[in-house]
């Protein structure tokens, strides 16, 4: 009859240290080492040198980036089954320090892991203490326990992780999501899902960040908005031929700066004096301040002046770093569409 083996963590791992060969977990703990001291493949000693810095420096750029998103993504999914808030910042200095002790005891770069996280919070550990406890117990059960964690079938370890990966999947939110999400909420959904199951989670957080930027662009974009005030106003009243106002509603930016602005210059040829209110604009970039340089001359060529009203303090601080009243003749500020009127009207007299 055919020999029946079980395949165990004994059987499907080995470590080798000081020409020593064992089967399973080494029990030993992990001992001070500075990284670039250990032997290369050739043998030789790796020294730090800054060739090795600038090999190593865009794969920690790549490691560092997704370790965060993978770390945050993991602290969402604990707020979830929890009930709590985490604190982002905290979260990212605590890996960061954790990531920079990790190299100097034989480590390499980790970040949170759901299926550890979603088994302790199922298991009752809510406090930063739990993670504390968990590590000296592996601790503690990798210098007592080896050998007999040596004899762990591999069955039984797949058997958990399917448990633990069932308790942290959600079924029930992921199929409400489906039904009542927006459909380019779902497509990124579906497709995070489909890359993490075929490939790896870090390649599902890289494209769902960045399908996540792109449908954010697109929606801020769209919301970004100019209107023209009617010449009769119910809080400002009959305005003047020679006085247009323009709400611009949205953030200010490479994607929407144009579209928000292109039609200001298009004004009846009576016109004398742009008034916009920016009371509503949450965010002007750079490539909104060289469109508004570029409005305010086209404006100015053609003899009209313009007041920019209710501008936040910070975002005004920004064009006048710029130098933007002294590139845009004929250029105002003002704190309020009554003083803008006010302006207007004193430009109107000096032409």
């Amino acid at each position: 009859m055919p020999e029946f083996s079980v395949a165990t963590i004994g059987s499907r791992f080995h470590f080798e240290i000081n020409g020593i060969v064992g089967s399973g977990i080494p029990p030993i703990a992990p001992s001070f080492n500075w990284p670039w001291h250990l032997p290369a493949a050739n043998g030789e000693a790796i020294g730090l040198s800054w060739e090795l810095i600038r090999a190593l420096m865009p794969a920690a750029i790549t490691i560092a980036v997704l370790g965060s998103l993978e770390s945050l993504l993991c602290a969402v999914v604990a707020d979830g089954m929890s009930g709590k808030k985490h604190n982002s910042n905290d979260e990212l200095i605590g890996q960061g320090i954790s990531n920079m002790l990790v190299p100097l005891f034989g480590g390499i770069p980790a970040t949170a892991a759901i299926a550890r996280t979603a088994a302790n919070v199922k298991a009752g550990g809510r406090s930063p203490l739990a993670s504390v406890v968990h590590g000296l117990f592996i601790l503690l059960a990798i210098l007592s326990l080896a050998p007999l964690l040596s004899y762990i079938p591999m069955a039984a370890m797949a058997v958990l992780l399917l448990m633990v990966a069932w308790n942290m999947s959600e079924v029930r939110h992921f199929v409400r999501t489906m039904k009542v999400a927006p459909s380019s909420d779902v497509v990124v959904l579906l497709l995070c899902f489909s890359l993490t199951v075929l490939f790896d989670m870090s390649i599902a957080v890289a494209v769902g960040m960045g399908l996540a930027a792109v449908l954010f662009i697109q929606k801020s974009i769209a919301l970004t908005t100019t209107s023209k005030i009617e010449k009769s106003h119910e809080k400002y009243g009959e305005l003047p031929d020679e006085v247009a106002i323009f709400d611009i509603y949205g953030s200010l930016f490479f994607g929407s700066a144009q579209k928000a602005m292109n039609n200001i210059t298009l004004v009846s040829p009576e016109v004398r004096v742009v008034i916009l209110d920016m009371a509503e604009v949450n965010m002007i970039d750079m490539s909104a301040i060289v469109t508004l340089e570029s409005i305010g001359n086209d404006l100015h060529k053609k003899g009209i002046g313009l007041v920019i009203a209710n501008l936040h303090p910070r975002m005004m601080l920004k064009l006048r770093r710029a130098g933007i009243r002294k590139k845009i003749g004929k250029l105002a500020f003002s704190k309020s569409i009554e003083s803008a009127l006010e302006k207007a009207k004193i430009m109107l007299q000096v032409q």
